[in-house]
């Protein structure tokens, strides 16, 4: 059963929580960190991405920059800008977007459920991108970005939620990108005794996103464990923060695909190639129709200036119906599609493909075909109980499967370790 406990935050004053919130640092470039950060002292991504504190050309893994972003985070506890929040307590945390809301529970979920496979995942990580995480957790000696957790929906948990949201909130702002962001103190002996037991009961809970940040806190955790062999389990450190979702009232946007080149092929051959195992009909015309799948085994393709809508054949589908990995349509398109036809053996390694995310939309694929691609898939999103079957079979997606919209932002929730 799932450990998710209270934690003593360390949180922005509310006047300044709409300044400091920002996106994750990974949705960045350095490039992209830089310019978003400039003329915005308080944003969280000057701490989270702490090499945009030195002229371009520094190592962004170097040793004083992971120590800048410390040195950044205790100068704003003394500027006032933060504040311990002394008392252990659950927040909750609400992302409003076009209309539609999302209610999760912010707390720390065990390191052991981890391991353990209590928290299940279903993405492989890479060890470069762990580092990173590994050392700027451990040198600030705090988690500073949530891990995204999901749950099956449970009604008496929601029944807390609710009541909590009655109350004034600590933060209601609306981000430059639109998104209201809404946040309580479920603070309190008997409410907060009650979420952790309600939590006791739930048997699993799924990482939707942040793969990187659950590993990287997992092997700081193992680490300071080594350091400390008397340890209890109860230190902060074996915990990692999280906001925890109902899948219920979860947002997946497709995660689509461009590519470099055709292989060598003319449009007459890549169609006849396509058509062995897809239906392959035009749709519409670059910058006037492009096409959004509207099910599941259907693909949008941009293709010169035609847009193409991609079915899947029936013997297809049946091939992979058992399987939970083969059949989600990211495999379909690489299995059928990508692989055979334009020998894209491994798409986490080859430089040929690319990845978009949905929030981006569709002329960001018109966009990159002008510019730096050849071509362009649209897909039809993942959906959540896709992600759970794939988890609780123990298997990975490929790459690059979900989109998650609304994205957390970092800064308004950090766990201290020690």
């Amino acid at each position: 059963m799932a450990v998710v406990k209270p934690f003593r935050c360390i949180r922005p004053v509310p006047e300044q929580a709409k300044q400091a919130a920002a996106l994750p640092y990974d949705v960045y470039s350095e490039q992209e960190a830089r310019a978003e950060v400039a003329g915005k002292p308080f944003s969280f991504l000057n701490i989270d991405r702490p090499e945009t504190q030195f002229p371009e050309g520094t190592d962004p893994y170097g040793q004083e920059v992971y120590e800048k972003a410390a040195e950044l985070l205790e100068k704003r506890l003394q500027d006032g800008i933060y504040l311990d929040d002394r008392e252990n307590a659950y927040y909750i945390y609400e992302l409003t977007m076009d209309g539609k809301s999302q209610t999760g529970i912010v707390g720390c979920s065990s390191v052991d459920d981890y391991l353990n496979g209590v928290v299940k995942k279903h993405e492989n990580t890479r060890e470069e991108k762990e580092l990173d995480r590994i050392r700027h957790v451990d040198v600030m000696n705090a988690q500073t970005g949530p891990i995204f957790l999901a749950y099956r929906a449970s009604a008496a948990i929601g029944q807390e939620v609710e009541e909590t949201k009655r109350e004034e909130p600590l933060y209601d702002f609306t981000a430059e990108d639109g998104v209201r962001h809404r946040v309580w103190k479920a603070g309190g002996g008997e409410k907060t005794a009650r979420l952790e037991t309600l939590f006791g009961g739930i048997p699993v809970t799924y990482i939707a996103d942040g793969h990187h940040r659950a590993a990287s806190a997992a092997k700081v955790c193992l680490k300071r464990r080594a350091e400390n062999p008397g340890y209890t389990g109860e230190e902060p450190f074996n915990y990692f923060l999280s906001v925890l979702f109902p899948h219920d009232q979860l947002r997946i946007l497709p995660y689509n695909r461009v590519v470099t080149d055709w292989n060598g092929l003319t449009e007459k051959e890549l169609l006849r190639k396509i058509r062995e195992n897809f239906l392959a009909e035009k749709t519409g015309e670059r910058g006037i129709s492009p096409f959004q799948p509207r099910k599941k085994g259907q693909f949008g393709m941009l293709m010169g200036d035609r847009w193409y809508c991609l079915t899947a054949k029936p013997e297809v589908l049946e091939r992979a119906e058992n399987d939970p990995v083969r059949r989600l349509d990211v495999s379909i398109l690489q299995e059928y599609l990508l692989g055979p036809v334009l020998d894209i053996g491994d798409p986490r390694t080859s430089r040929r493909i690319d990845f978009v995310g949905g929030i981006r939309g569709l002329k960001e694929l018109e966009r990159r075909t002008e510019e730096d691609m050849a071509l362009a898939f649209s897909m039809y999103p993942t959906s959540v109980e896709e992600l759970f079957q794939v988890a609780d079979a123990g298997l990975l997606m490929p790459p690059k499967s979900t989109w998650f919209e609304p994205k957390l932002r970092s800064g308004l929730f950090i766990h201290r370790l020690g």
